[in-house]
């Protein structure tokens, strides 16, 4: 075998090149690939990290049918405090969870005792909150990252057409589900970014200032947010907790509550899917590219070496290693092309977080690109590329090794 790997090292040498002209165009693919799956990849992670830690969380569980009904933050579709008690339950049961906080989600109507509109608030408890999604403190631009009772943050966009400031006194009128309208008087204490854009009206009560307003005698929740330990296990997690939680019926016999993760709850899901295609387009190009590059090589290798095939053949060489040889030459230059890319692209990678690349996202802005290399991903692009060279050899190999001495010689 070394023999024959000796031979096909001095057969690429020969033809330099040639072989030269294919390595590169293998590293030129394995560092493109490799420097756009790391680049997407950490986009991919920092817009999910972005929403999950300082919105919605990693997974929710809502009432059976809340989400039907979301847009109108339907109040008579709330958790009570049975069901409360029969999740506690359920979770027990369940390993992983870091962090649960309950939310109360309702609509109202915001009063500067000079101009009125309308609003959507979470109450919240803040301690249990932050540890949900911890990115939400840094959200708050101005004022107290506490939210104490009595105390109301607001949106920046919605301060500002209200013309509303930290320490202001504000009036919030909400109704319950009975129809029942109640106001309390909150003072602004802090005022937060939006994380979905212009749009987003989302304001921050306590949770007890909440449960007064919608003058709640029995606790009552909207949903439950829970952040998981490690976060590659959130579709196991969510199976667990799905099956666990399938088995609390209400009253009629069905299932009381509903589990989705952040992925059924953003719109921003559909973006992360859209770099999940455009990486397998990518490396669909790559494999073209690889396999293009050495077939052509080494088909060009066998027509040349006819003759050179025949006089082995002639002087007793068995088909079966005229076919490793060639399969050899192509092996060789797909784990040279494979390695000299896999070094390239971990440079490349390291010199991209060197220059500090900001961008925008949502309202969100200065946000540094911190590409990573993930060596699961090089790994097995490397093998891709190194199989695809392989294959490629494969058909000019069968050729050679199928060539008839006396056709062979003849040949000019």
């Amino acid at each position: 075998m070394f023999g024959i790997l000796k031979i096909a090292s001095r057969n690429l040498m020969r033809y330099s090149r040639r072989t030269a002209l294919t390595v590169s165009l293998i590293v030129i693919g394995v560092v493109f690939v490799s420097v756009f799956v790391s680049i997407s990849g950490s986009f991919k992670n920092m817009m999910i990290s972005q929403i999950t830690d300082s919105m919605t969380g990693h997974v929710q569980v809502h009432r059976k049918g809340y989400m039907g009904a979301v847009e109108t933050l339907p109040q008579n579709m709330n958790i009570k405090l049975m069901g409360l008690d029969r999740f506690d339950n359920a979770l027990k049961d369940i390993s992983g969870v870091e962090a649960i906080s309950e939310r109360i989600k309702f609509g109202g109507m915001f009063s500067t005792f000079t101009e009125t509109s309308n609003i959507r608030l979470n109450g919240i408890d803040p301690e249990k909150e932050y540890k949900v999604v911890p990115l939400l403190p840094a959200r708050i631009l101005e004022g107290s990252k506490d939210l104490k009772r009595g105390e109301i943050i607001i949106p920046r966009l919605f301060a500002n057409s209200m013309k509303v400031k930290v320490g202001d006194t504000v009036v919030v009128v909400a109704s319950n589900k009975d129809g029942s309208v109640n106001g309390k008087q909150l003072k602004v204490s802090g005022i937060v970014e939006s994380a979905t854009g212009p749009g987003g009206r989302d304001g921050y009560v306590h949770i007890e200032d909440a449960s007064e307003i919608l003058r709640m005698d029995i606790p009552e929740i909207s949903e439950i947010a829970i952040r998981i330990k490690d976060f590659d296990k959130l579709h196991e997690f969510e199976a667990a907790l799905t099956e666990r939680l399938s088995k609390e019926l209400n009253k009629k016999g069905l299932p009381m509550f509903d589990v989705h993760t952040w992925e059924k709850l953003s719109p921003f899901y559909n973006i992360a899917r859209m770099i999940d295609m455009m990486t397998l387009f990518v490396k669909i190009l790559l494999v073209a590219v690889v396999l293009i590059s050495v077939l052509n090589v080494m088909m060009m290798a066998v027509y040349e070496r006819t003759r050179e095939i025949g006089t082995a053949a002639a002087i007793g060489t068995r088909p079966s290693k005229i076919l490793l040889l060639f399969l050899s030459e192509g092996l060789m230059m797909g784990i040279i092309g494979a390695g000299l890319g896999a070094a390239i692209s971990i440079a490349a990678v390291y010199l991209i977080n060197l220059k500090k690349i900001t961008f925008n996202f949502g309202m969100q802005k200065g946000i540094i690109l911190s590409a990573s290399v993930d060596y699961k991903q090089l790994a097995v692009i490397s093998l891709t590329v190194i199989s695809v060279a392989l294959l490629a050899t494969l058909l000019p190999a069968i050729k050679a090794s199928g060539t008839e001495p006396v056709n062979a010689l003849r040949h000019i």
